[in-house]
């Protein structure tokens, strides 16, 4: 992994307003058309032998793009021939692109792009506003290797929802910015490769396009750096609250807090006996058997973690108190159960961090719009709400949210989850933002599970966080090449 460059991430509205920004500052339509179009040819070029080729082409800008690409690629030799689903609008630059084809015109038809060897979809692009059926979705699900303009057909650029049908592409060749789309599931998957071309359109228009949402990535953010001079206390003191229980939970948020670099890690226990469950774990973690009143009122102590295997009971009874001491509050787990449809009983806390399920039964269905769903649950809330997944969603109550995309299957295993909180917890000790905390620990926890690979489990996270953190230069934010 890399540091994204450019991690803006641009819906197909707001790349329409990119277009004709550029537009209107000289850049000519046609211009950026031929651009994309010679992008794509320059892409299939360097990732497949020459074979037979079927462009299709709708009639908008998304097909002028593949009538110039067919026409690039037949000039360098390949046998290209073109399938319209319709003609352009008269006037228009996609007629223009078309006038300049010169080569062979096919069916639009199932049998066409089944006898392909290699079959580019630009019939419709990201924003497409109805569901692709028909003829359309069967000539698509004919072909058998299918290179994308900007998106697969049918897939919603601004959700990664799929809109009636969209082929899975072994590459998608997108234009000056990413689309939600892209990263967010099951458009992340149906993409296959993504690959971003500059066309022409200049950095200068995205200051007032407003871009929102961004690809999760050390471009975002820079990780706390030890002070020369420091102690353990200028690092932060982070308390986890402990169940009777499944004590495992808080013992991985603490040792994920530990491993991020808190300087302090201390588990609250709610019984003796759970406290000698607890004293039994890492010898650097304190264990305390204090009552909460008199954490709290403990300056040094900024930063709680309520959740993990606390119970929902004790989740409802201790996390109105933590919030009313104004502490930096991480509710995970059990603690947003807790609260389910009581939204103003989790007003306060500094990161909410469900899953699908919890997020469910606090906000209610997430629906097939998840960043819409995140960014409400933020507003709401006045938090900073993680919406956990394969294609997690860091959201803030200013609406500004992003996407991540570092995490690997192996991540689906009980406990992870807990070593996210601490990770989120032990950055915000360190005096990072809600915002970058959450950012960041999502990012890094997923890193760290890619370096691990197949056989994760949970305690592996936590040493695999001091490697990813030695990738990753706290100062300059940039992301060097893990090591295989």
């Amino acid at each position: 992994m890399r540091t994204d460059p450019r991690p803006e991430l641009l819906d197909p509205t707001e790349m329409g307003r990119a277009d004709k920004a550029a537009i209107a500052g000289g850049v000519a339509g046609i211009e950026l058309m031929e651009n994309a179009g010679r992008a794509v040819a320059r892409a299939v070029q360097r990732r497949f032998a020459p074979c037979r080729t079927v462009v299709l082409a709708g009639p908008g800008n998304n097909g002028g793009d593949g009538y110039v690409a067919a026409r690039h690629l037949s000039a360098n030799g390949w046998p290209v021939a073109l399938a319209a689903l319709a003609p352009p609008r008269p006037g228009s630059d996609a007629a223009l692109a078309a006038a300049r084809w010169r080569g062979p015109s096919v069916a639009f038809a199932a049998p066409v792009a089944g006898g392909a060897e290699l079959v580019i979809d630009a019939v419709f692009g990201a924003g497409l506003a109805r569901p692709l059926d028909g003829t359309v979705a069967e000539v698509l699900r004919a072909a058998q290797r299918v290179v994308a303009v900007d998106v697969p057909s049918g897939l919603d650029g601004a959700t990664g929802q799929v809109r009636g049908f969209a082929p899975e592409a072994m590459l998608t060749v997108t234009f000056f910015r990413r689309k939600p789309g892209h990263l967010l599931l099951p458009g992340r998957r149906l993409c296959g490769e993504v690959l971003l071309a500059e066309i022409g359109i200049p950095a200068s228009v995205l200051p007032a396009i407003g871009a929102r949402t961004f690809a999760n990535g050390p471009a975002l953010w820079r990780l706390p750096t030890p002070r020369l001079d420091g102690h353990k206390y200028d690092r932060g003191y982070v308390t986890v609250l402990g169940g009777e229980t499944m004590t495992g939970a808080a013992q991985l948020a603490a040792a994920a807090a530990r491993r991020i670099g808190a300087g302090m890690v201390a588990i609250a226990a709610p019984s003796p006996g759970a406290a000698a469950v607890y004293r039994g774990g890492a010898p650097g973690v304190i264990v305390s058997e204090s009552p909460l009143a008199e954490l709290l009122a403990d300056p040094r102590r900024g930063v709680f973690v309520a959740g993990p295997g606390l119970g929902i009971a004790a989740a409802r009874a201790l996390l109105p108190a933590l919030l009313a001491a104004g502490k930096h509050v991480l509710a995970d787990a059990d603690a947003l159960t807790a609260f389910a449809g009581d939204l103003q009983g989790l007003r306060g806390a500094a990161v909410l961090t469900p899953h699908g399920g919890e997020f469910a039964r606090v906000f209610g269905p997430p629906g097939e719009d998840r960043l819409a769903a995140a960014r409400e649950a933020a507003r709401r809330t006045g938090a900073v709400v993680v919406l956990k997944g394969a294609d997690s969603i860091i959201a803030a109550p200013d609406g500004w949210a992003a996407i991540n995309a570092s995490a690997p299957p192996d991540l689906a295993s009980g406990g992870t989850g807990d070593v996210l909180a601490g990770v989120i917890a032990g950055l915000l000790a360190q005096g990072m933002t809600a915002r970058d905390a959450a950012a960041a620990g999502v990012f890094l926890h997923g890193a760290a599970a890619a370096r691990v690979g197949r056989g994760l489990i949970a305690e592996d996270l936590p040493e695999a966080i001091r490697f990813v953190l030695g990738e990753c230069a706290g100062r300059s934010g940039e992301w060097r090449e893990l090591a295989s």
